[in-house]
């Protein structure tokens, strides 16, 4: 049987994480109503961009845009977007799953030659693939300390440079897509060369009741860059918002979990008591039968 000391040591401790737990629950719920705020008010400013440059570029020839040049892969950039912190659950650990997939899906021959590049949005990703010897681009862990278009917008410009003068011939991003508090999907997009929207292959021949000032072309070229930062900005709203309801999830998890714990521990104390109680009563009688004898 337990020592008694033991186990109170032991529910004492439980029940010092069980606090720590739901203070951390509590904390991510209430960023997790921020988080989610600016992602469902991104969302459809996003997708209207996405449709208006589809429909436009639709209707083009052809787009003189750097970002558009299709080329062959020879040099891949991936970003991937996780968080600073742990304690989510298989949050941070799904990106990077997801990361390794597509390297070795698609790249394996680009990594053997050393031609795969990292950008890290997230210390988490930041710290495994420089541990295990990636070209991991800057550091871009401090974009969650104001989590601001502005911010994430010189991460975007960097990496569009990059692919402009041909340090990159295909970027992909991979992140966790917000969908509610309990559910993330992991998601791989293009990210440059921009990918063929869906309208823009339907629509070809659409008539668009636009009116257009200045020319199509001069607005198309506009609009590419600015959809691209867009991407990139979605992309890390979805994560973060992700993270938070990640973290709750996994927080009230563990919450249920310590009190699970404590019931056992508490039923393993007081059978541990009785025992000790009862040995005593053993040892008093014995001893009192034994002076009277």
């Amino acid at each position: 049987m337990a020592n008694l000391k033991e186990v109170r040591n032991r529910i004492a401790s439980v029940q010092s994480t069980q606090q720590i737990t739901k203070a951390m629950k509590m904390v991510s719920a209430a960023k997790l109503k921020r988080a989610t705020n600016a992602i469902i008010q991104l969302r459809p400013y996003a997708t209207k961009l996405k449709e208006i440059l589809g429909n436009l570029s639709a209707s083009l020839e052809g787009s003189t845009s750097p970002f558009t040049e299709e080329r062959v892969p020879n040099k891949v950039l991936i970003v991937t977007v996780s968080s600073n912190r742990g304690l989510a659950g298989a949050f941070n650990m799904n990106v990077i799953k997801a990361t390794n997939n597509l390297i070795a899906e698609k790249y394996s021959g680009q990594l053997k030659k050393g031609n795969v590049s990292i950008v890290a949005i997230g210390k988490k990703t930041q710290d495994f693939y420089e541990k295990r010897g990636y070209n991991v681009i800057g550091n871009n862990n401090d974009v969650y300390q104001a989590l601001t278009f502005e911010n994430v917008t010189k991460i975007t410009e960097a990496i569009m440079a990059g692919f402009e003068k041909g340090e990159f011939d295909k970027v992909e991003l991979v992140y966790n897509q917000f969908k509610n508090a309990a559910v993330q999907i992991i998601t791989t997009e293009q990210l440059l060369p921009l990918p063929k929207t869906e309208a823009a292959v339907e629509v070809k021949t659409a008539n668009v009741d636009y009116i257009l000032e200045p020319s199509q072309e001069e607005i198309v070229s506009q609009l590419i860059p600015k959809s691209i930062k867009i991407q990139l900005y979605k992309a890390v709203l979805d994560s973060h918002a992700s993270e938070h309801g990640a973290r709750m999830t996994s927080m009230d998890k563990a919450t249920e979990n310590a009190g699970d714990l404590l019931k056992a521990l508490k039923l393993s104390y007081n059978q541990a008591r009785q025992a000790a109680i009862t040995t005593e009563l053993t040892e008093i009688v014995s001893g009192a039968a034994a002076l009277n004898g």
